[in-house]
């Protein structure tokens, strides 16, 4: 497993029964998740006092109970990154803390570079990667079929002074996105992907990550360039494990290009047990060394 072990502004610090403890800067919270099979002992006092805590309802969603009175938003940072977090009404924050390790992947990759590298992030959310990849010297495609994303992505540009740099902010349906790029001719040196799990377009069209992702990632190898130089695909369906990942870049990017296909979970270390909590998968096809 790949840890974000370098967080200074957030921290889980226990787990038990289905939910998480999380510090995001100076406010507590739990939230919810499925993974947390275990019924340990509840190792810290801070489980009796939380600013707030996520209830899911037994008719699907939920709500936030707050304890204490919280701001509408605050930021927190990582390695000069920063992010506006907001509890929103399904249980999200704005930020995934786990893909802390990838945007470090991506930053050490483009650093190194010596070229110019031109980033698509698809999915691209309220963007940890953009920031990351942008930060590093990428000129960053963020593309998010979510209006509202779209604008969070743009604060936290703005608040970590990278709005000066070359970033595109498009909302558009990622896959449509893409064959339209195709026709362009774009190409772009590597590609991010985050797909939902689980969708409904505005027409009613339905997206399931199982059914769908080959064929979006196969469609994505039409704008990569002829140097690529990653391809990293994310994913938070328990089903698709990262060795099926790895064998679905390998059937797609991997026959185009040489280079090597690695694929982990991905995790936060929790402060009282010492163990990580896995949070999901990533695999990378990235071009040889």
């Amino acid at each position: 497993m790949r840890i974000a072990k370098d967080w200074q502004d957030y921290q889980i610090i226990d787990t038990s029964d289905n939910e998480k403890l999380e510090k995001w800067g100076d406010i507590t919270l739990i939230r919810p998740d499925p993974q947390i099979i275990w019924k340990s002992e509840h190792k810290s006092p801070l489980w009796n006092t939380p600013h707030a805590h996520y209830h899911r309802s037994n008719q699907g969603g939920g709500a936030w109970e707050y304890k204490k009175k919280i701001p509408e938003s605050w930021t927190i940072d990582y390695k000069g990154i920063v992010f506006n977090i907001k509890p929103t009404g399904f249980k999200h924050t704005g930020l995934f803390p786990e893909q802390a390790v990838n945007w470090d992947f991506m930053m050490n990759k483009i650093s190194k570079a010596g070229r110019e590298i031109k980033v698509l992030n698809l999915f691209a959310y309220t963007g940890g990667a953009t920031l990351a990849c942008a930060k590093a010297g990428a000129h960053v495609t963020h593309v998010d079929a979510s209006k509202g994303m779209v604008a969070w992505a743009r604060e936290n540009a703005s608040i970590s002074s990278l709005s000066e740099k070359p970033i595109r902010w498009i909302v558009d349906d990622c896959e449509k996105f893409v064959a339209r790029e195709i026709r362009r001719g774009n190409k772009y040196d590597a590609i991010v992907m985050d797909p939902p799990s689980y969708g409904r377009g505005p027409n009613g069209e339905v997206w399931k990550l199982e059914d769908s992702v080959f064929d979006l990632v196969k469609l994505c190898v039409g704008v990569l360039s002829d140097s690529p130089l990653f391809f990293l695909l994310n994913s938070y369906t328990t089903g698709l494990s990262p060795s099926v990942m790895a064998y679905l870049l390998a059937e797609t990017v991997g026959l185009k290009y040489k280079g090597d296909i690695t694929a982990d979970e991905i995790g936060l270390p929790v402060k009282m047990s010492g163990f990580p909590l896995p949070c999901g998968s990533t695999a990378i096809w990235q071009a040889n060394k």
